[in-house]
């Protein structure tokens, strides 16, 4: 009975499933773990690495819309639901603005200022 329970997801893990399968390039790749304790129900998301960008959408849209999704099926059931989207470490790309800032690009000092210093302005 005990090996039913564990092969059995419930509905809000399979609805994420699902949704994230259908966005994602590599839903072979998609799986997740359901916990539930005092404080609700959380699901972790495991996708492959590559399809992170597609999952949490521009400043995170996507997330978020699935989250809120989420919070509504968990609420049909009258569980708290939260979905955490697992990140290996060291796997976060730096942002454009941060690596250029980090190189010096844009600062008056590293500009290259040879071609204008002549024309005795």
């Amino acid at each position: 009975m005990k090996e039913t329970a564990m092969a059995e997801k419930e509905f809000d893990q399979e609805y994420v499933e699902y949704v994230i399968r259908a966005i994602v390039n590599h839903p072979e790749d998609v799986s997740t773990e359901r916990i539930v304790d005092e404080r609700g129900v959380l699901i972790t998301l495991h996708i492959n690495q590559e399809d992170m960008g597609y999952v949490i959408g521009r400043q995170g849209q996507t997330a978020r819309a699935v989250r809120t999704l989420l919070k509504i099926v968990g609420a049909k059931a009258n569980a708290r639901v939260n979905l955490k989207i697992y990140e290996p470490e060291g796997s976060r790309r730096e942002h454009m603005s941060t690596r250029q800032t980090e190189m010096g690009a844009g600062t008056e000092s590293n500009m290259d200022t040879t071609s204008v210093d002549d024309l005795g302005i």
